[in-house]
This record gives C-alpha cells, sequence and structure tokens, in this order.
C-alpha cells in the first residue's frame, strides 16, 4: 500500500518541529554557546545583530530507519492503582492499544523479574505504519514520547511512555536493544518502497511471458481446431456418400428380389402345364384301351389291369396336380414372407442406425458436459456462490443426459432381442410349411423336384439364418470392442485434461507436482498402447471384409456374365439353376450390404473420435482464456 504525498509532508512538519525544539531547549540549559572571533573585537561597540539559531537539516522518513517489522516500544510499564489491573498479562495491553490494531504484544522483565517494558508489534504493511504513526503520536500529544522520557529521567511518575523503535533503540544496550537486534531488521521506507517495485515488476514481467507463451499456445489451439474441423466436415461428406451408395444398393436389391420371384412364378406355371399335358395323355390311352375288343378272356383281364393302372395313375397325377398347386401357392406365400422379412430387417438395420447415432450423441454430450464440469471444478472457489450454481446445474444435467442414454441403451438392447426372436419363429413357420408340403406330396418325380427345390430353400433359410447369427455376432463383439475403445477413449481423454491442468499449474520447485505429471505422462502412454491394440483388433477384421469384398465383386462379375449366357438357353433345369443361383448372388450382395453397414458405423465411430477430439481442444481453450482473463483482471 503506497503512502500519499500529504503524509510524507506531515511527517517532514513533524520532524521540524522536533528538530527546532531541541537547540531552544539547549540555548536555555546552556549546552549550546556562541563564539565571535578575536579580530571583531574592534568593532564590539558597534550594535551587534542577532542571529537565529541554525536548526540542523530534518532527516526524512524515507531516509529514516526503522526496526521492520513496526514495532512500538512501551517503558515505564508499573501497576495503576486506580482500577487494579493485571498489567503483567498481555492480553491488558492488547486490549488497551486495540485502536492501534496491534497483532502482538511482547513482556520484558527487568532484573526483579517484573514485566518493566513491553514490545508492540504491528503488521508489516503500510497499514501497520500508518497504525504505529498513530500510537507513536498518540503518546506524543499527551508528552509521554520518548523525547520526554530521555529528559526528565527523575520524576518519570507512574505513566507509561511510548514510541516507534528506529535505529538508535536497535542498536541501543539491554533486554530491548537484544529483542529488536534478533527478531527485527532496519529498514528505510524508500527501501521498502523500492523492494516492493521490485518484487511487482518481476511478477509482471513473469506474467507477460506466460501470457505470451499461452497466447501461442492458443495459437496453435486454433490451428488444430480449424483442421479438426476441416477433417470433420470431410468425414460428414463421406458418410452421406456411403449412406446413397448403400440406399441404391438396398433398391437394387429389391429390384433383383423381385425378378427372381417372376421367374419362380413362370417355371412353376411351366410345371403345371407339363403335368397337365400328360394327364391327358393317359386319359387318351384310357380311352384308347376302352375302345378295344377283348378278343380272349386271358386279353380282357389285361385289359382291366391296364384301365386299372390307368385309373391309377390318371388319379394319382390329379392329386399330384392339386398338391403341386397347393406347394406352389406355399411357396409364394414363402417368397412373400422371405419378401417381408427382408424389409423388416432393412428397417431394423436403418433403426439401429439411428439408435447408435443417438447414443453416439448422447456420449459425446455426457463427454463435454464432464470437460466442462471439470473445469468449472478447477477453476471453482468454495466461496462463489454463482460458481457452486453453475456446478450443481451442470451435475444436473449431466445426470439427465445419462439417464436418457440408458433410456436409449434399454431401447437398443429390445430391439436386439425382438429381432432374434421373430428370426426365430419365421425358422419354426419356414420348417413346418415345407414339411407340411414334403409330407402331401405323391408324385415321384414332382415330388423330387419339389423336394430339391425345398432343400435349396431350406438352405436358403439356413444360410440366412446363420449369415445373420453370424451378424449379429460381429455386431456384438464389434460393439464390444466400441465400447472397450470408447472406454479408453475417454480415460485417455480425462488424462490428457487432468494433465493439462496440472501442467498449467505446474511449479517446477515443487517435486510432488512433478512426480505427479510424470506419474500421469506414463499412465498416459500406457492408455495410448492400449488403444492402439484395440484399433489394431477394430481394423483387422474391416481389412478382411474389404478382401472378401473384392473377391465376391469379382464373382459378383462372372456370375452376372454367366446369368447372361443362360438366359439363352430355354432348358428348364438350366433355368432353375440359374434361379438357385440368383438366390446365392442376392445372399451375397445382402453380406455385402451388411459389410458396408459395418463399414457405416465405422465411419460413424471415426467422426464421434474427431468431435471428441474437437470438443476436448475447445475445452483447453475456455480454460486458456479463462486463465488469460484472470491474469488480465489481476493485472
Amino acid at each position: 500500500m503506497d503512502y500519499s504525498s500529504g503524509e510524507e509532508f506531515e511527517f517532514i512538519d513533524s520532524e521540524i518541529a522536533e528538530y527546532k525544539d531541541e537547540p531552544f531547549q539547549q540555548l536555555r540549559d546552556g549546552a549550546l554557546k556562541v563564539n565571535y572571533p578575536n579580530e571583531l573585537a574592534d568593532e564590539a561597540e558597534t550594535p551587534l545583530k542577532v542571529v537565529a539559531p541554525v536548526s540542523a537539516a530534518p532527516i526524512s522518513e524515507e531516509e529514516d530507519l526503522f526496526c521492520w517489522p513496526w514495532t512500538g516500544i512501551v517503558v515505564n510499564m508499573v501497576k495503576e492503582s486506580d482500577n487494579g489491573v493485571d498489567f503483567k498479562n498481555t492480553e491488558y495491553w492488547m486490549k488497551r492499544f486495540l485502536k492501534f490494531k496491534p497483532e502482538a504484544v511482547v513482556l520484558l522483565a527487568n532484573d526483579n523479574k517484573q514485566p518493566a517494558q513491553a514490545l508492540v508489534r504491528f503488521k508489516n504493511d503500510w497499514t501497520g505504519f500508518m497504525n504505529a504513526m498513530e500510537f507513536e503520536k498518540s503518546f506524543e500529544a499527551a508528552n509521554h514520547s520518548k523525547k520526554e522520557w530521555s529528559v526528565s529521567e527523575n520524576s518519570k511518575g507512574s505513566s507509561i511512555y511510548a514510541w516507534v523503535a528506529r535505529a538508535n533503540d536497535f542498536e541501543s544496550q539491554g533486554p530491548i536493544g537484544e529483542y529488536l537486534r534478533t527478531n527485527r531488521e532496519l529498514k528505510t521506507i524508500a527501501g521498502i518502497v523500492q523492494e516492493a517495485v521490485m518484487d511487482r515488476n518481476k511478477a509482471v514481467l513473469e506474467l507477460e511471458s506466460e501470457i505470451d507463451m499461452r497466447i501461442g499456445n492458443l495459437d496453435d489451439l486454433q490451428t488444430k481446431y480449424d483442421q479438426k474441423t476441416m477433417s470433420l466436415s470431410r468425414m460428414m461428406e463421406e458418410k452421406d456418400n456411403f449412406h446413397q451408395a448403400f440406399l441404391e444398393e438396398k433398391r437394387k436389391m429389391q429390384r433383383l428380389a423381385q425378378d427372381h420371384m417372376k421367374r419362380v412364378l413362370d417355371e412353376q406355371e411351366m410345371l403345371n402345364a407339363e403335368l397337365e399335358k400328360r394327364r391327358k395323355k393317359l386319359d387318351s390311352w384310357s380311352k384308347e384301351l376302352t375302345k378295344r375288343d377283348a378278343l380272349t378272356e386271358p386279353e380282357k383281364q389285361i385289359l382291366d389291369e391296364e384301365k386299372q393302372k390307368n385309373d391309377m395313375q390318371n388319379s394319382s397325377l390329379h392329386k399330384a396336380s392339386i398338391e403341386q398347386k397347393n406347394a406352389d401357392e406355399s411357396v409364394l406365400r414363402l417368397v412373400e414372407e422371405q419378401k417381408r422379412e427382408k424389409e423388416e430387417a432393412l428397417k431394423k438395420v436403418l433403426e439401429l442406425e439411428r439408435q447408435l447415432d443417438a447414443k453416439q450423441k448422447l456420449e459425446m454430450e455426457i463427454e463435454e458436459l464432464k470437460g466442462k464440469l471439470q473445469v468449472m471444478k478447477h477453476l471453482g472457489d468454495e466461496d462463489d456462490t454463482a460458481v457452486q450454481e453453475q456446478i450443481k446445474k451442470m451435475n444436473d444435467e449431466l445426470e439427465a443426459k445419462i439417464e436418457e442414454m440408458d433410456g436409449v441403451e434399454e431401447m437398443y438392447q429390445t430391439l436386439v432381442v425382438k429381432e432374434r426372436q421373430s428370426n426365430d419363429e419365421l425358422q419354426e413357420a419356414l420348417k413346418e410349411l415345407i414339411k407340411n408340403y414334403m409330407q402331401n406330396s405323391s408324385l415321384h418325380k414332382a415330388s423330387i423336384e419339389l423336394k430339391k427345390a425345398d432343400e435349396s430353400v431350406l438352405r436358403l433359410v439356413e444360410e440366412q439364418k446363420r449369415v445373420k447369427e453370424e451378424a449379429l455376432k460381429k455386431d456384438l463383439k464389434l460393439e464390444g470392442q466400441l465400447d472397450a475403445r470408447q472406454k479408453l477413449e475417454m480415460e485417455i481423454e480425462e488424462l490428457k485434461g487432468k494433465l493439462q491442468v496440472m501442467k498449467h499449474l505446474d511449479d517446477e520447485d515443487d517435486t510432488a507436482v512433478q512426480e505427479q505429471i510424470k506419474k500421469m505422462n506414463d499412465e498416459l502412454e500406457a492408455k495410448m498402447e492400449e488403444m492402439d491394440g484395440v484399433q489394431e483388433m477394430i481394423q483387422t477384421p474391416a481389412v478382411k471384409e474389404r478382401q472378401s469384398n473384392d473377391e465376391m465383386q469379382e464373382a459378383r462379375k462372372e456370375l452376372i456374365k454367366l446369368e447372361e449366357a443362360l438366359k439363352k438357353v430355354g432348358e428348364l433345369e438350366r433355368e432353375k439353376e440359374e434361379a438357385l443361383k440368383k438366390v446365392v448372388e442376392l445372399e451375397r450382395e445382402k453380406e455385402e450390404a451388411l459389410k458396408k453397414v459395418v463399414e457405416l458405423e465405422r465411419q460413424v465411430d471415426d467422426k464421434r473420435k474427431l468431435e471428441m477430439e474437437v470438443e476436448e481442444l475447445k475445452g483447453v481453450l475456455q480454460v486458456m482464456e479463462l486463465l488469460v482473463d484472470e491474469h488480465d483482471t489481476a493485472v
């Protein structure tokens, strides 16, 4: 705390008054004598001019040596008879000098082990200096200062004398001098002011260098933030392109399924026409046999047997045609059910993607809130009500986000369970339908053909089930790996945030802080190595899937060429083989679509990682801005 110019002139005036009175008193006592030179004796008769005594130049308080911390000296301590208080107790003197705001009182004993002197300590700032001066002036006004104590050696009375300790007290003999030399220092006011200015200039230089360094860090962080933002924009554009390609592939699969169903129906019509043709041929044979005349009894018997056989064959063909018709209807229903199942599966995939996006968005919001909450806790003050309310509000918002995320996770698990149940029910219904269809078939050739078709359909259904189970296992495995990677990312981000805070609060002389920073760096490196291992585990299946995708693309091209060649051949068996190959192709395309979904999920994970890095940079920028604002406010 600086002292004003008015106070300085007040102190100088008091010193002038002191030095003015002291020579006058010495002249009255005869201590000072005026001596005239001998060469002026001849002019002694001339009137002489009275020359006023010249006082010594006052010493400025800025150059006067004080005992520091500021200390008042109290002497002539005797027990006052009017009140009877215990003057040996320091609390009594603290209360007596309470208006001067002392910090402590030290009692010094005389030869009789009785307290006769006391030292009053004031604060070591400019407020304490003002209180000490007021303490001294109060005793000067009552004529109980150091000057009166020095003059009145025999008539001191029972009153106490007090003044502020200076250099002569510091160098004096006795208990007061010994105590001051042991516990105090001699300093001038100008020296104290100069030390304060030097300390302040040093602090300003350190803060300026720290500001320059943090401004450079802010520029680097801003550059990284811009780069991450551009990368995130490109990632969003790639995601939109992948989504558009996925929709195009889905529409293509629907068109292929419709064409396949149409070909199956055409084949069934051709089979029905062939059965009808054979039945008519048998009828004609039966009519021809009835027209023949039986010449002999054996021939007639043979004719009757052949007629019965023809009737039985005719009846069997009729039943077979009816069963074939029923089987055709069952196959048609099966195809429609398969089409509906594919549409529902695609809808569920889209719904799961939407739920996954919502879940990732909630996770990012939760991470952002945790980062902000951590910053507020590091910068918060327990006495700052506004900061505490903000922290409480952010805690409530964080709990709400976590509850919402739990709801989304529960909905996601419910959808997965429902999908499994519907797949199991559909597989059981298909098996029951195929079983009933095979039991009702009686025509040998039709049953063989239908059995082959049913076995193909069953293999197709089982293959679909196997693909779905493998996809579900991959999804669960991928989800576990993603959860592990997400957990590692959250731990890494938390360690980075703590490390940033520790670095900002770093003190090179604090060994504990340095060891803590080193320990956190080692832990961060271990987490990063573990993160690299998890990332490699996630990327290895993706590389294999891309390789298999390329092989499937080549196989698909070969199948398309084969399809064009088979279209030129009109035989029924080759048409059936073509239809089966198309079914296999559709299944492979379905697997390809599932792989693309996995690729989209990987892209979404990369996007989420970039967004988390951007949020981390934002949090660091906020911390740096708050620190710069605090520094500007302090300056």
